[in-house]
């Protein structure tokens, strides 16, 4: 210490020693602050169950059980549902022999065990073995001797639970525990290996969709794409259907026009809202509410009321037809007389159909007589089967579509080409497809497409939509 009084006294530092604090002074200290009203502390807590709050069960836990027993292996499944929808799952691998009845007894047994581990004192318990439910509600006998100790068991364990029901269910509505039985049967895990317990996810959406790499941001706006291709293609959109065919969309006013050149133009059928939809769909044509407009139109037509069906009979069955290839089978009929006369003094209408195609064709005559096309009749056994009455039904429906087409009762003849090309353009029910199309291997081209020129027209002639 003398050194380093020697070493500061250069900068007139005097070094003092320090003295030890005695003790009394440190007791002094404490007794001049005492504290009042001061108790000695106490270790026995004898109020500690106050600090402890027993939650009370408003709502029944759910177990749900099932056990698999087939030619791979044995398995439980037991499953826990807390009042507020939390699964919690368990299942076992049993590496003994057992029956299924054993298996079911095993599931309820682990599952109730889990419940007691958990504190769950009221329980629903819900299983898809009758056996198994009703042995334990007491109302069926149990008398199978592997059984007996296993109702004890069970037994036994209901005596942890202030309340207790035992309920069966159908099998498709134990999915989730029948699941967990089946997969510890079938799986072949070894004694060493750990299994932890399963936890399953619910995506909503594609993996691929989450993998997706942020693309960059740019100035544009949202519609940016939408504009450069209204821009550079052309102001026409398509709609691509299920078999890869392209419609072309179109706005209100074009839809008019569509609705009425098919119902009431040249080739229009006068068809109800549904197939007048199908129809327009055909010829490459498509917009929104094209079958609610379609509909609305056909009530709105005065000559569909008129001409319609007004009895609502099933119609009867057709008989069955062979034909070989188109044109080799033909259903004759005759429609008339036909009063008043046409104008040019027809009053007959000649019909003749292909059965195989359903092609109609059709020409009126002022007289129709076996002289003027030189038919003989003979009475012999028949060469074909008897006509299944698809040419009077063509009959009818020619003249149904003749009579929406007239504006006066004397011109019906000159609508008669129209309405052949309207029947032929429309599809039958029998084929599923047109006559036209059968025999010439395309749709007919309507007038509609040369004003507003559908898809196929434009691939057909080489033409841009701007042109």
């Amino acid at each position: 210490m003398a050194r380093w009084q020697i070493l500061l006294s250069e900068f007139d530092i005097v070094y003092v020693s320090q003295k030890a604090i005695k003790g009394s002074a440190v007791a002094d200290f404490l007794a001049s602050r005492a504290l009042e009203d001061y108790e000695p502390l106490n270790f026995d807590f004898l109020n500690e169950e106050l600090m402890c709050i027993a939650m009370i069960e408003d709502y029944p836990w759910k177990l749900n059980f099932d056990g698999a027993s087939n030619a791979v292996g044995n398995g439980i499944g037991a499953v826990l549902v807390s009042p507020n929808g939390d699964h919690y799952p368990f299942t076992c691998k049993l590496d003994f022999d057992c029956t299924n009845n054993m298996a079911e007894y095993e599931a309820c047994i682990m599952g109730l065990q889990a419940a007691i581990e958990r504190g769950i004192r009221i329980l629903e318990v819900y299983g898809d073995s009758a056996l198994v439910i009703y042995q334990l509600r007491g109302e069926w006998e149990t008398r199978d001797p592997k059984l007996i100790n296993y109702r004890k068991v069970v037994l036994g364990l209901l005596k942890e639970f202030d309340d207790i029901t035992f309920n069966y269910i159908q099998r498709d509505e134990n999915q989730m525990a029948d699941a967990l039985a089946t997969l510890a049967s079938m799986s072949r895990a070894n004694k060493e290996e750990e299994i932890r317990p399963i936890q399953m996810s619910v995506y909503e959406a594609p993996a691929s969709c989450y993998n997706l790499e942020e693309e960059e941001k740019d100035d544009n706006p949202w519609y940016q794409d939408i504009l450069r291709y209204v821009r550079d293609y052309g102001d026409i959109l398509y709609k691509r259907r299920k078999d890869q065919v392209l419609l072309r969309c179109v706005d209100a006013v074009e839809a008019k026009l569509i609705l009425e050149e098919v119902h009431e133009g040249v080739c229009g059928t006068q068809v109800n809202g549904f197939t007048m939809a199908r129809q327009i769909i055909r010829f490459g044509y498509y917009w929104a509410t094209m079958e609610g407009d379609c509909i609305n139109y056909a009530k709105k037509c005065h000559k569909c009321q008129i001409y319609g069906d007004k009895i609502h009979v099933p119609p009867s069955p057709l008989h069955v037809m062979t034909s070989p290839w188109p044109f080799s089978m033909w259903g004759i009929d005759v429609v008339g007389p036909i009063s008043p006369k046409a104008s040019n003094r027809h009053r007959f209408i000649f019909v003749v159909i292909d059965y195989f195609t359903k092609w109609v064709e059709a020409a009126s005559y002022a007289n129709v007589t076996k002289s003027t096309f030189k038919i003989k009749h003979h009475n012999s056994s028949p060469y074909r089967p008897k006509m299944n009455g698809a040419v009077e039904a063509a009959n009818k429906n020619i003249k149904k579509i003749v009579g929406k087409m007239t504006e006066t009762y004397r011109d019906w003849h000159e609508k008669l080409p129209f309405a052949l090309l309207a029947y032929r353009t429309s599809v039958r029910t029998s084929t599923g497809a047109t006559p036209f199309s059968l025999v010439y291997g395309m749709e007919a081209v309507l007038p509609i497409e040369v004003e507003l020129p559908s898809l196929r027209i434009l691939t057909e002639i080489r033409l841009d939509e701007a042109e």
